[in-house]
C-alpha cells in the first residue's frame, strides 16, 4: 500500500513530496477504525506549525481530509459499523497518510457522510467548512443583525463564510481581487450587501464600510492575510488590507478573526482597538486535534456542517478531483500556494 509523504527541506530548502510503502498494524486499536478512503483533500503542510507542536519526523505524512467507507472496526467501537459512509480530518500527529487506499483512525474524528453527499466535494470543502464555523461562532459569537465583512469573498474559505453567515442572518460585506470574482459574488445567492473591488489600486474600503453601516462600522471581520507594512512589492500582497484599515472598519465591541500568524500590532493600533473595546482573535482550525479538551463539540461542528453541505446551506466550489498518480504534482501546487485547495479521488 502506498501514501503521499513529505520530507521537510534542509536550510529553507523546498520540501519534497514522494510515495513510500506503507503498512497498517494486523490488529485494529480498541476505539479505531478502518476506513477505505474514496477521496483525500490537500491543504498546504504547515512545517512550522508541526515543528512547534513537537511533530518532527523524516517522512511526514499528507493529505489529512478524508472521506471513505468503514471496512473494520475496533472491540470498543459504538459510533460506528462496517459499510459505513464517514468523513472526517485526521489528526496532526497520524502516522497515516490519508492518500493510502486503507487507513486507520480513531472513531472520535469521524462522523457520518449523508448519501447524497459526495466525497470528493466534502472532501474537498471540509476543512474551511470547520474554519469558517470556528471564525464564526468559536471566535466572533455571530448573531443575528450582525454586520460581517469578509476578504476575499470568492475564496473557498471566504465562500464558506458567506453562506454560513447568510444562513444565521448577517448582513455580509465582502471584497474582491478581480473583476471575475467580483461579478461571482455579486450573483451569489442569497445576497450579499456590498461587494468591495480592491483589485484596481483604490482604497475606498473605509468611507465604503462606513456608508454601508451608518458611520458605525461592522460587527465582525475575517480575513485571509495582512498587510503589516504601507509599501508591499507583490501584487497578490497589495490586495490584502492594511492591519490599520481593519481597525479601522471595526465597530465598538468588533471582532477581528486574523489567519496571519505573525500579525504585529504597534501601540496606536492597540489603543485603537482600547477605544473601541474591539477584539483580535486568530483562527487556527488545527487546534480542534491539538486537544481532546472539546472533543464533543468538534464533533458536532462536523457533523452539522456535512448536513448543512447536505442540505446545500453551504455550497462550496465544486473542485477538480485529481487522479492519485498526479498527487504528488497536485500537492506541489497546493505547497506553493500556485492553488489553494486540490482533491484527489481514490
Amino acid at each position: 500500500m502506498k501514501g503521499l509523504y513529505c520530507r521537510a527541506g534542509v536550510n529553507d530548502a523546498e520540501p519534497k513530496f514522494v510515495i513510500q510503502e506503507t503498512s497498517l498494524p494486523e490488529v485494529l486499536g480498541s476505539h479505531q477504525v478502518r476506513v477505505q478512503v474514496k477521496a483525500c483533500g490537500l491543504s498546504p503542510l504547515d512545517l512550522k506549525l508541526l515543528s512547534d507542536v513537537g511533530i518532527q519526523k523524516d517522512l511526514i505524512p499528507v493529505g489529512r481530509e478524508v472521506a471513505g467507507v468503514v471496512l473494520q472496526v475496533g472491540p470498543k467501537v459504538s459510533f460506528f459499523q462496517p459499510e459505513d459512509e464517514v468523513v472526517g480530518i485526521l489528526p496532526l500527529d497520524s502516522p497515516c497518510s490519508g492518500l493510502c487506499d486503507v487507513i486507520d483512525i480513531d472513531e472520535h474524528y469521524l462522523v457520518q457522510k449523508p448519501e447524497k453527499l459526495s466525497s470528493v466535494c466534502v472532501a474537498a470543502a471540509l476543512r474551511d467548512g470547520l474554519s469558517a464555523y470556528s471564525a464564526l461562532h468559536t471566535h466572533a459569537r455571530m448573531a443575528a443583525g450582525h454586520t460581517l465583512l469578509v476578504m476575499d469573498g470568492a475564496s473557498s474559505f471566504g465562500l464558506m463564510c458567506i453562506q454560513l453567515a447568510c444562513y444565521h442572518g448577517v448582513k455580509v460585506l465582502t471584497t474582491s481581487h478581480s473583476q471575475q470574482k467580483h461579478t461571482f459574488l455579486e450573483q451569489l445567492r442569497p445576497s450579499v450587501a456590498r461587494v468591495i473591488p480592491v483589485y484596481n489600486g483604490s482604497s475606498d474600503l473605509l468611507p465604503l464600510i462606513l456608508e454601508e453601516t451608518g458611520g458605525l462600522g461592522v460587527d465582525i471581520v475575517i480575513d485571509s492575510g495582512v498587510r503589516l507594512q504601507e509599501e508591499e512589492e507583490s501584487e497578490e500582497m497589495k490586495l490584502l488590507p492594511h492591519k490599520h484599515d481593519i481597525i479601522s472598519v471595526l465597530g465598538v465591541g468588533g471582532h477581528w478573526v486574523t489567519s496571519h500568524q505573525d500579525l504585529q500590532l504597534d501601540p496606536p493600533d492597540c489603543r485603537l482597538l482600547f477605544l473601541k473595546s474591539a477584539s483580535v482573535s486568530f483562527l487556527n482550525p488545527e487546534i480542534w486535534t491539538a486537544s481532546s479538551a472539546q472533543q464533543g463539540r468538534y464533533l458536532h461542528i462536523l457533523k452539522d456542517i456535512v448536513e448543512k453541505m447536505s442540505a446545500g446551506v453551504l455550497r462550496p466550489q465544486p473542485e477538480e478531483a485529481y487522479p492519485l498518480y498526479e498527487a504528488t504534482v497536485a500537492m506541489e501546487t497546493v505547497q506553493r500556494h500556485q492553488k489553494k485547495k486540490a482533491v484527489v479521488q481514490l
